[in-house]
């Protein structure tokens, strides 16, 4: 997910696609980019070619590789739209699922090198180096210049536009979510489908760009205009196209430019007479089809700007039909119409507050703008989940939600378990044949370690079964390369272990089976895997409910959660089971309970 080809193609492929002109933004991409970034510097590099520094081994860990991603993710939110704090609060809101304090400076630090990088390469163009790659700001849509007043009765309009926004967004997930479906059905026919599938949906963006503009009447131009009118070039508003000298067509100037430039010219302010109300339509309609029609074939893609152009111009229609009965700018109702339908789609509210004060560097929007937000996200969590839940249910990502199902609180770990196949443990003195063999018929990544026949505190019968701890499937690989084979059954020194292994190694998640040899005598020897367990795992009593032990091990960020048994008994083992990531997903464990979606739908009705 995070390796050196995926970071290369999502670049070459998110330039190309921004570039053709595809209705997809450059914001997802980047947010990937930058948590590629910082895990490959996090361990030095690509798999087969790392760099063996002795500093990059204090990131060897699973808490600092998450962390780094998670400043590598804000980062690419700061670089796509030039918004330091929004990109802090974005990794908040959005992306980490354990958030500490350390990790806010550490956000804020790599959003402000990302400014001050980005600060440096503004100031170089705007010396006119850039050539064709122009001048830029750092303010991507400002409306700064916008005096913005606003009475009660504005409240009405804003209110309806937060409305609009949560049921549209809620449409669009829906509709987003059968043609991903269909996507999929096609994507996995081959690579060749794939490219098709991607082509047919490019030819029909071009096609439409170039002939829906010839639907669009002629405008005069006003002499009041500040920039050239009509232009023909590469840059510039105003577009001529096919009109006579002196006119230009209101839908070539937003359809025939970059997507960045048409939400510049949606959002721009103090221009009441330069679209027409029947080429705001037409827009809107085209991308709502090509943001549906575009998503999910095999280009990087992102949904930020798609979404923006979708909900500026149902904004800005909305503030042609309230024409004089509003003191707002249709341009800033163009932002709002942004604004509300991102928080529809994606139910975010405060990092896309912050992200849009930072696109549009307009303070004095913030009231209207945390009231649309907030009205949007309610009427849309109403219909369905946020498009990102969505995406990573079909992706089939294990990722848990923030909150618990309602179901979960009447269903126990230990029916959970009971579900699963039979755990598989291994003793504190294994012979080697067997955990060869448990290695090369499982996947697993951890295994609850026993000892039989310890002597237990008095009170209790002798000849009882321990849980020790929990060793790592990595860990068991190491001790097979190592060779840390012993000819009788006993328990290790410490001295000995530390002569075999150093820390470092131990922190590596490398290695596998199929590149270890043993040969037949070694097989018959033992490994003492006292040294390497883990001895204080996290367990859950096997009574406690599934939506208990969901909290438990996503805000502890865990991988692993053994199930004891209630009662302690002779012939009992003390571990009944193991909870992983995969099998605390509500669409798994539905797949194992089909009563539970039944009564689930019971509660909904």
């Amino acid at each position: 997910m995070f390796g050196a080809t995926t970071l290369i193609v999502k670049i070459i492929g998110s330039i190309g696609a921004v570039a053709a002109g595809l209705d997809l933004g450059k914001e997802g991409p980047l947010v990937h980019i930058g948590s590629c970034i910082a895990s490959l510097l996090g361990q030095g590099g690509p798999d087969n070619h790392r760099i063996k520094w002795q500093w990059l081994r204090y990131f060897n860990n699973d808490r600092d590789r998450r962390d780094l991603i998670t400043c590598g993710s804000s980062s690419g939110v700061c670089a796509a739209f030039r918004a330091p704090v929004g990109g802090v609060l974005f990794s908040l809101e959005e992306v980490a699922t354990w958030w500490r304090s350390a990790l806010l400076w550490r956000t804020f630090f790599s959003t402000a090198i990302v400014v001050v990088v980005l600060r440096a390469f503004i100031e170089i163009c705007n010396s006119g180096k850039c050539g064709l790659f122009g001048t830029g700001g750092l303010i991507m849509f400002d409306v700064s210049n916008v005096p913005v007043r606003y009475h009660v009765m504005d409240i009405i309009p804003v209110t309806l536009i937060g409305i609009i926004g949560g049921i549209l967004g809620g449409l669009y997930n829906h509709i987003l979510h059968k043609v991903l479906r269909l996507y999929n059905l096609i994507n996995q026919k081959g690579k060749m489908h794939k490219l098709l599938l991607a082509l047919s949906v490019s030819v029909f963006t071009s096609v439409c760009q170039y002939c829906l503009p010839f639907l669009a009447d002629c405008k005069a131009c006003d002499p009041s205009f500040p920039e050239t009118c009509p232009t023909n070039g590469r840059s510039g508003n105003f577009k001529q196209f096919n009109c006579p000298n002196g006119h230009y067509n209101d839908l070539a100037t937003l359809l025939l430019t970059t997507n960045d430039d048409a939400v510049r010219n949606i959002f721009s302010s103090n221009t009441p007479t330069e679209f027409q109300p029947s080429s705001i339509l037409i827009f809107f309609i085209l991308y709502c089809i090509l943001g549906l029609i575009t998503f999910g074939i095999a280009v990087p893609s992102g949904l930020f700007l798609p979404i923006i152009l979708m909900g500026s111009a149902y904004g800005r229609l909305l503030g042609m039909a309230m024409g004089s009965y509003t003191n707002i700018d249709q341009g800033l109702y163009a932002v709002l119409g942004a604004a509300s339908l991102m928080a529809g789609s994606m139910r975010m509210t405060v990092s896309l507050c912050v992200i849009f004060l930072e696109l549009t560097n307009n303070l004095l929007l913030l009231p209207i703008t945390m009231i649309v937000l907030l009205i949007a996200k309610t009427v849309g969590d109403s219909f369905n989940p946020s498009i990102y839940e969505i995406i990573l249910e079909l992706k089939g990502l294990p990722f848990l939600d923030a909150h618990p199902e309602p179901w979960m609180r009447t269903l126990t770990v230990g029916e959970l378990v009971d579900a699963k196949p039979p755990v598989i443990t291994v003793s504190g003195i294994e012979k080697v044949s067997r955990i060869v063999d448990v290695l090369r018929n499982t996947t697993h990544n951890g295994f609850p370690v026993l000892d039989e026949g310890v002597v237990p505190p008095s009170g209790l019968a002798n000849g009882a079964t321990e849980l020790h701890g929990l060793i790592l499937r990595a860990h068991l690989v190491l001790a097979l390369k190592k060779k840390w084979f012993l000819q009788e059954k006993r328990r290790t020194e410490e001295w000995e272990v530390r002569e075999k292994f150093s820390w470092v190694e131990l922190a590596e998640r490398e290695g596998k089976i199929e590149e270890v040899a043993v040969t037949s005598a070694e097989m018959e020897m033992y490994i003492d895997l006292h040294p390497l367990t883990n001895t204080t795992p996290y367990t859950v009593i096997e009574s406690m409910s599934v939506a208990k032990a969901m909290v438990l091990f996503r805000q502890v960020g865990l991988r692993h959660l053994l199930v004891v048994p209630k009662y302690e008994a002779a012939g009992v083992s003390p571990v009944v089971g193991i909870l992983t990531r995969q099998d605390l997903r509500a669409f798994n464990i539905l797949t194992a309970f089909p009563h539970l979606e039944r009564s689930k739908s019971g509660q909904k009705h």
